[in-house]
């Protein structure tokens, strides 16, 4: 004789059986409230836009940093640049039409110094003539010409300066060796007359109170010997001249 199966409860029956209300059995399979939909979109809102805001502080602060070391680059490539130019310092000459003699560029004051150097910041190289002075409330310029056989003055003045760095002074001192064989830091230099160029060049770039430089601004310095002060053919006339 078969068994007889019992036959299969239906999920509704069994929920009624386990005392369970079949309309909680429904909800189960029922979407979202529109109440839980607005709460949803209003978090996400509120987490993008808290996303957004740090992505833009975080941009702005990449932006100004990146912006400071450009700056310090370009002042550190144009100290750098100086530096080359003094360490190359040639003791050019040419011949006054006045006079007919023979003479030395070299104009080395305390807030100005034009010199030739055999740097040139151009991609074709050759003798060029550098030119630094201050502009009260402006900052420090910087004037370049080819220098050629004769005086480079003249083409100096005729060029337009750059201004290099805003709101900075420069001041330079200038090495010589007196009769005693001391070493002297002089305020001064006139190749012109000395007939030669000093041992060393020391120039201070500072940033002016009230200039156009940032605070953080920091003092620049360049030290450079010049080792080829002497022309092989133009020497100084007399003992004080070499003295000074």
């Amino acid at each position: 004789m078969t068994p007889v199966q019992p036959r299969p409860i239906p999920p509704a029956a069994a929920d009624r059986a386990a005392g369970t209300p079949a309309c909680l059995s429904a909800a189960c399979h029922r979407g979202f409230t529109l109440i839980e939909v607005i709460l949803a979109l209003a978090l996400t809102t509120l987490l993008l836009g808290l996303l957004s805001s740090g992505v833009f502080i975080v941009a702005g602060d990449w932006n100004r940093n990146a912006d400071l070391l450009d700056a310090s680059l370009d002042e550190a490539l144009t100290i750098l640049q100086i530096d080359r130019a003094l360490h190359g310092a040639f003791p050019h000459s040419y011949t006054n039409e006045e006079t007919l003699s023979r003479q030395l560029f070299f104009a080395g004051e305390s807030d100005y110094l034009a010199w030739v150097s055999t740097v040139s910041p151009q991609r074709t190289p050759g003798l060029t003539a550098w030119e630094l002075f201050n502009v009260e409330d402006e900052g420090v310029y910087l004037t370049l010409v080819p220098a050629f056989s004769d005086d480079p003055s003249l083409r100096l003045q005729e060029a337009e300066p750059i201004l290099i760095y805003p709101g900075y002074s420069v001041s330079f001192s200038y090495l010589y060796e007196d009769l005693g064989e001391t070493r002297v830091w002089n305020p001064e230099w006139d190749g012109e007359e000395l007939l030669s160029l000093p041992l060393a060049v020391y120039a201070r770039f500072e940033p002016e109170n009230g200039g156009q430089a940032e605070e953080s601004a920091e003092v620049l310095e360049v030290v450079a010997r010049i080792r080829n002060n002497l022309h092989r053919s133009i020497q100084p006339n007399t003992a004080e001249q070499r003295a000074l």
